[in-house]
């Protein structure tokens, strides 16, 4: 057996994987997000290891024997999360996550160093572990100066694990301070922000073994000893290897809290103009590219909490048929954005409001710009030099099917289905587990799901969305510095 861990932002999920790779249980347990103040984002560290000891405690008490053949163990986990460890071990605040803005004028700062760009391939974004420090060194100076390592979520994790400070290649990526091309700290760019090598833990690939789980949380597990612990992934290259998108070529689109569209490349190919993420993909010698929305599924649960309707309630009246946009556009900019705007002060809008626009029409336009967004992320990854002719839809807003209509409308490429199955970052981390611990050949085992379904554009409707969608680029220029 093999478990995957997957550290969220909204919760931790556990799951068995057997060797023929059949998912034999998984569990979850919540995490909360702390917001003291506007556009900042917080968790206790205490709380990842409380609901990781939770949803492995459910899994013991149905599935014991299989929890006892565990073998190895795989970590995924939100990416950029700035996690301060003191050198006695212990957490020196609570930990600052990805989708935290409090840091961009330190972000903007940083870019504006030309090496940035040069070593890590990316845009220096508020989100990324980097500027956190930078905020932390002047705006909580007392704290920096007691920090001893700087771990990412997932890492913070091994270390409870395994007594280890390990990091892998994927999660790196998304600091600021690889230089992604090498899969190596960068020590100039530590220096940047008043850190150095010693403040970061050793790097291994993400099919490699990171440690061996200890003794104590074997027993209290009902493990055996020398269980392995593999690298592991940030969040969205573990989701990559659990539906086999490893291969130049093979793409998803995430529907989550936030959005993001994903492809798998064979080489380091940067292009930081175009706002698109380029980071180290799990597996040794691979790449992938990412533009990211920072609200996805989020701005459809704004809209739930403003109205106090259910997301089945308010896309209800949309039917199964895709409608042709009604002229009311939504900028799904809750939290600024990433690709392609690099934005962490923008806000979100809707435009074109009449008397007849009721909930149903407000919906509409959140999931159309929602699907536009993706759309920006697609040309951008072209601009990059990444050319996609299909994608498989993951994350929880896939299961709604207007939703996917009107992304793969927006998109003019095919949306597939996989077949029935857990096929998320937890599965993807459990295969990486499995990777490690045999020693096994990571593209052998990180193969697709069967597609169940193909949902192509509406090419009646392509025109209408083309139109809608230069009326929602043109949203951005025009009111950009209002909404700040």
């Amino acid at each position: 057996m093999y478990l995957g861990i997957d550290l969220g932002t909204s919760g931790v999920k556990a799951l068995l994987l057997d060797a023929g790779q059949r998912v034999v249980a998984s569990a979850s347990a919540p995490l909360e997000v702390s917001r003291p103040h506007d556009g900042w984002a917080e968790q206790n560290p205490a709380d990842w290891i409380e609901a990781t000891e939770a949803a492995v405690s459910l899994l013991k008490s149905s599935y014991p024997a299989a929890l006892a053949a565990v073998r190895g163990i795989g970590l995924s986990g939100q990416m950029h999360g700035a996690t301060l460890i003191d050198a006695a071990g212990a957490v020196l605040r609570p930990a600052i996550l990805w989708n935290d803005t409090r840091s961009h004028a330190e972000a903007t700062a940083l870019d504006a160093d030309p090496r940035f760009r040069a070593v890590t391939g990316n845009i220096v974004f508020p989100g990324f572990t980097a500027p956190k420090l930078a905020w932390i060194r002047a705006n909580e100076p007392a704290v920096f100066a007691r920090v001893a390592k700087v771990l990412l979520p997932k890492d913070y994790l091994r270390l409870w694990l395994t007594g280890e400070y390990v990091s892998e290649m994927s999660d790196a990526a998304g600091t600021a301070w690889l230089d992604v091309g090498r899969r190596a700290w960068s020590p100039e760019l530590l220096a940047a922000t008043g850190l150095d090598l010693g403040h970061m833990p050793a790097l291994v690939e993400g099919t490699e073994v990171s440690g061996t789980l200890r003794g104590s949380v074997a027993a209290r597990w009902g493990m055996g000893g020398g269980v392995v612990v593999a690298g592991g992934a940030g969040d969205n290259a573990a989701s990559a290897c659990g539906m086999g998108a490893v291969r130049a070529g093979q793409a998803f689109v995430s529907l989550g809290t936030s959005g993001v569209l994903f492809a798998a490349n064979d080489s380091y190919r940067p292009n930081p103009a175009s706002a698109v993420h380029t980071f180290c993909h799990a597996l040794p010698g691979a790449w992938h590219q990412m533009g990211v929305i920072l609200s996805a599924t989020d701005s459809l649960n704004w809209l739930c909490g403003v109205t106090g309707r259910t997301a089945a309630e308010l896309t209800a009246g949309l039917g199964e048929a895709l409608r042709r946009p009604s002229g009311v556009t939504f900028l799904p900019y809750l939290s600024g954005e990433r690709t392609p705007h690099n934005d962490a002060t923008m806000r979100g809008a809707f435009a074109g409001l009449a008397h007849l626009s009721d909930r149903t029409a407000l919906a509409q336009a959140v999931l159309e710009g929602v699907a536009f967004a993706f759309r920006d992320s697609l040309e951008a990854l072209r601009e990059a030099g990444t050319e996609l002719s299909r994608v498989t839809a993951i994350g929880g807003g896939s299961r709604a099917r207007y939703w996917l209509k009107a992304i793969a409308t927006a998109l003019e490429i095919p949306v597939d289905l996989p077949a029935e199955g857990d096929f998320g970052a937890a599965f993807g981390a459990a295969r990486l587990g499995l990777i490690a611990t045999e020693s096994a050949d990571p593209h052998a085992i990180c193969t697709p799901p069967e597609t169940a379904e193909t949902i192509e554009p509406d090419a009646a409707l392509v025109p209408a969305y083309h139109d809608a969608y230069r009326r929602y680029r043109a949203l951005y220029p025009a009111i950009k510095g209002a909404t700040s």
